[in-house]
């Protein structure tokens, strides 16, 4: 689920939830709980079904706060990284790493 402005409710067992992604891998799910939770979100993870054993393991990443949108909250910069900066979409999306990126280092690709 990329930063597209949609809101998705559901529920997680008796839970009432905000859906952040789904049908992520383990490294997408741990990266958006960890960051999630440093943020003050009660964060619950579903397990993907799967028709068999030998498919890979997806996940549905989900708070419990049933106004977060993470598009408004990315773009209109209310997220902190764990260095306290501001989380980018680049750096939502795990494009990059960088924390304080210029805006013309994504966009014209060098400094």
């Amino acid at each position: 689920m990329s930063l597209e402005g949609k809101h998705s409710f559901g529920s997680i067992g008796e839970t009432r939830v905000t859906f952040v992604d789904k049908n992520v891998n383990e490294n997408r799910k741990d990266f958006l709980k960890k960051l999630l939770e440093h943020n003050g979100f009660e964060v619950l993870i579903e397990e993907e079904k799967r028709s068999s054993e030998e498919e890979p393991q997806f996940y549905k990443v989900a708070v419990t706060d049933m106004v977060f949108n993470p598009t408004i909250w990315v773009y209109q910069r209310r997220l902190k990284t764990f260095d306290n900066h501001k989380v980018t979409p680049d750096y939502w999306n795990q494009n990059t790493k960088e924390t304080h990126p210029q805006y013309w280092m994504s966009h014209y690709g060098h400094p």
